[in-house]
């Protein structure tokens, strides 16, 4: 009874006050006796305001004291309810005159004829048992030209693209499917994921509605006519999409080659992000044009595994290098180099002091954001143990605990408050970051893994909102030790620049869940690297050698230089890294005899030129250093290591140097690099097939239908 007092009280605080006069914003959840209700309709009597409850039966509705609001719903008594003082009014409707009990149809072919036949198999409520609680179809002011389909309880269709619509057998247009009048529907089956596909192949992808009318003709399509007839719908209908117009993402001009003789030393800061691959992936997958911003080549190559060895020394990682040819400018070669961090086992991971920060504000209420948010976290939940603890706060118009500290043997009370979460209100960020970080400081274990997750969609707008704001928040509260994971959701209205600033900034790191696939690497295959921190502030600082690097340029980390002098200062922030992660980077080099369109050299300076002859380091190619700290230090450790003067051939070059050669090439492709000769698609996946090597996940050979995807 303690922690449901308690999560009331947080959701209490979570009410925004609008004020306009005596108007207030109301929120509330419409159910029956089965569950929530979608698609109801709410009215403010004697106005034209009006909204609608989303998937979860939630609506959010702006009325003032003693309005009345009412509930209409197809098939349900008609409710009303006046506003008090209250902002939150839940409503339950009673069942009046219903429609015609929905029969699930289920489709399939008849492999002796090639016709399409049909089966009644059992009722909605029976057959959907534990998917969804029903399936609902009604059309508003009795306007056969606005049908609307609701899957009740879980969404069994992505709500961001269209169905396949087939009415009596036929596949038909979007419009000629909202023509239908509701009562002459005899049946209807909503089929989703491969019960869909292994009807209709992949034009329903995104789920296909099967209606059968009172009147249907019930024409019986051979295999290859229903492919001729879905192919003509196709070509005239065009898929829903969400354009990133209001995505935020921070423009950065890509690194440009260097001379060793007028800057010899590179630094950076090592980045294990990967938010970028899987939100370019969100672009391609949805058929839309990538933004030239939201690719950061670093986090594309940092998302696959490669197969470096484990540390042997005192060192938390190993440190591998490999020198070869560049397939995109091939007079050029590609410097790479990789850190393996030390993979240590469960059982000898320390204590987890764990704050979920969750971004439960209106913005969050699409289903791939809050919904998905809560399923994701679940994962995360399954994977801790008895000594680790966790707490919950959530943000909207202001900031609440809704979970005590709690044991993460106790799984049950952890996911019923991830359940009970709704969106609704403004998004004061800032107020959430302070509490989040408080109860993380008030109960932080001593050589423990203390941090504050943080997911959202990165929408701040009250508060301390501007990134500026944002980055001197969180640059403050990493002095408490507590370290940061960003979590981010949806689309549309996606706020990368915030994010990516917070995991820079806050000993951090960050990643973009566009499906609960991502949700299942991320912080559950993947758990012990995303959180478990074994080096802290790692920076990297390479020296060319001259006599053979004419220039030199990294390819991206472009947020994550540091200058020079940096290298040395502990009090310069720099990434963390993970048990058992890796990182890769990868350098492109113009040899000194070579020539270059994209590099004029400067004429010999009188006190830097050296004799090639006159050195002794003439079989040195680069000196590179890194600088680390232990997760609870403040005092750096430095690692040397040199690369030798010995150029392979690609050929014979590592599968992982082809791979992650092959990633880094595809995203100069998509940031249309001036810098890149070869953009060939073509030449791009043959690169990424000759190094397609452990990948047991399929992540890999993924990566290659995106490069295909893409002209």
């Amino acid at each position: 009874m303690k922690n449901v007092k308690i999560f009331s009280l947080g959701i209490a605080m979570l009410v925004s006050f609008l004020t306009f006069g005596q108007e207030k914003t109301i929120t509330g959840t419409v159910s029956d006796k089965v569950g929530p209700l979608p698609g109801v309709n709410v009215i403010v009597r004697g106005t034209s305001n009006s909204t609608q409850t989303n998937f979860d039966g939630k609506y959010s509705i702006k009325a003032s004291e003693g309005q009345l609001l009412v509930f209409n719903f197809t098939g349900y008594n008609s409710t009303e309810v006046k506003v008090g003082k209250s902002n939150i009014i839940n409503v339950v409707l009673k069942e009046g005159v219903s429609l015609q009990e929905v029969v699930v149809v289920g489709q399939g072919y008849s492999r002796k004829s090639k016709k399409m036949t049909t089966q009644s198999v059992t009722s909605h409520s029976q057959s959907l048992s534990g998917k969804v609680a029903g399936v609902q179809i009604n059309h508003r002011s009795g306007s056969p030209g606005t049908t609307k389909v609701v899957i009740r309880g879980n969404s069994s269709l992505n709500t961001q693209t269209k169905p396949l619509y087939i009415v009596d057998g036929v596949p038909v247009k979007e419009e000629d499917f909202k023509s239908i009048n509701p009562d002459d529907i005899n049946s209807v089956n909503v089929l989703k994921d491969t019960a869909a596909t292994s009807v209709y192949g992949n034009s329903a992808n995104n789920g296909a509605i099967v209606v059968q009318t009172k009147t249907g003709v019930q024409q019986n399509l051979t295999e290859k006519e229903l492919k001729k007839r879905i192919k003509e719908i196709n070509k005239t209908t065009k898929p829903m999409v969400i354009e990133p117009d209001n995505e935020d993402y921070d423009s950065f001009t890509e690194n440009a080659f260097e001379s060793p003789k007028s800057a010899p030393l590179s630094t950076f800061s090592i980045d294990v992000d990967n938010a970028s691959y899987t939100n370019i992936r969100r672009f391609i997958n949805g058929g839309q044009t990538v933004p030239k911003d939201a690719v950061r080549v670093e986090e594309m190559v940092n998302f696959f595994k490669y197969q470096y060895p484990q540390p042997t020394g005192q060192h938390p990682f190993s440190i591998n290098t490999e020198y070869s040819e560049c397939p995109w400018n091939t007079n050029n070669k590609l410097v790479r180099i990789g850190l393996q961090g030390k993979d240590i086992p469960t059982d000898n991971l320390p204590p987890s002091n764990l704050v979920f920060l969750i971004d439960v504000s209106g913005s969050m209420g699409d289903a791939n954001k809050l919904p998905l948010l809560k399923e994701s976290l679940k994962v995360l939940v399954n994977q801790l143990r008895e000594e680790d603890k966790i707490a919950m706060v959530v943000y909207a118009g202001a900031a609440g605990m809704v979970l005590p500290p709690t044991s993460g043997s106790d799984k049950k009370t952890i996911i019923d408050a991830l359940d009970k979460l709704q969106s609704g209100g403004s998004t004061a960020g800032g107020a959430g970051i302070e509490l989040a970080y408080k109860t993380a400081e008030e109960n932080f274990i001593k050589n423990g893994n203390n941090r504050v997750i943080l997911a959202t969609d990165g929408d701040f707008n009250v508060g301390a909102s501007s990134d500026k704001d944002m980055q001197t928040l969180i640059e403050d509260k990493r002095k408490s030790g507590v370290f940061l994971t960003c979590l981010g959701y949806g689309m549309g209205n996606y706020k990368d620049s915030k994010l990516e600033t917070l995991a820079d900034k806050g000993n951090g790191n960050y990643a973009y869940i566009d499906n609960i696939q991502e949700a299942n690497r991320f912080l559950g295959k993947e758990f012990k690297g995303s959180m478990f921190a074994i080096a802290k502030d790692v920076k990297i600082q390479i020296e060319f050698n001259p006599a053979h690097v004419k220039a030199y340029r990294l390819i991206g980390y472009e947020n994550r230089k540091l200058r020079p002098e940096d290298f040395k200062n502990d009090a310069i922030d720099a990434g963390e890294l993970g048990s058992g992660h890796t990182v890769t980077a990868l350098y492109e080099i113009i040899p000194t005899d070579a020539k270059s369109d994209f590099f004029v050299d400067t004429d010999e300076l009188k006190y830097s030129k050296v004799e090639p002859s006159k050195t002794k380091f003439n079989d040195e190619l680069a000196t590179i250093k890194f600088r680390y700290k232990k997760p609870d230090g403040a005092k750096s450790i430095e690692m040397v290591q040199v690369i030798d003067n010995k150029v392979n051939t690609i050929d014979n070059a590592s599968s992982g140097f082809k791979f992650s050669t092959a990633v880094a090439w595809f995203g100069l492709k998509l940031r249309d690099s001036k810098l890149v000769t070869n953009k060939s698609s073509a030449a791009i996946k043959k690169l990424a097939k000759a190094g397609l090597a452990y990948d047991e996940d399929g992540y890999k050979a993924e990566f290659i239908r995106l490069v295909e995807a893409v002209n």
